[in-house]
């Protein structure tokens, strides 16, 4: 379930309070794809998941100014686990990291990084990463999502 939103200072938006908090699709289509944009954006996020699940991976993170209350978020980050993923089924999109993800924003209007990889400023893993805001290091909240083709994964 997805919880209320937050406002801390220093924040421009309410964000999700800290934790992990796992959703369905329906759960955040129904919070957070609100206006044209955001419907978009959650369109290119479900075919994104389609094929990484179809794939094997068993759960994602969901990030960004999308999980917040910002009206016009300009796209979302998803940290996908790479364990259980064949490559072989995988969109070639998710292994071009070239240019700051743009064929993957082209393509699903999100950027997407596999668990083991790193942020390079932070050196820490991305799922690490995704739980801290950028601008000012407040702990905050994002969203698991488990790999609905599947029943989801039982091994977080």
């Amino acid at each position: 379930m997805i919880p209320e939103f937050i406002t801390l200072p220093k924040l421009l938006w309410p964000i999700l309070p800290e934790g992990i908090w796992g959703a369905t699709m329906e759960e955040v289509e129904d919070r957070f794809a609100f206006n044209p944009k955001r419907l978009t954006q959650f369109q290119g996020l479900k075919r994104a998941l389609n094929n990484l699940f179809a794939a094997g991976c068993k759960q994602v993170y969901l990030d960004g100014s999308y999980i917040t209350a910002k009206p016009l978020p300009n796209d979302y980050e998803v940290c996908w686990r790479a364990e259980y993923v064949d490559p072989d089924k995988l969109d070639y999109v998710f292994f071009d990291s070239s240019m700051n993800q743009y064929s993957q924003k082209k393509k699903y209007l999100g950027e997407f990084f596999p668990d083991f990889r790193t942020e390079s400023r932070s050196g820490m893993p991305f799922l690490e990463f995704f739980q801290y805001d950028k601008s000012t290091g407040i702990k905050k909240g994002i969203i698991r999502i488990d790999n609905y083709l599947t029943g989801g994964a039982n091994d977080n």
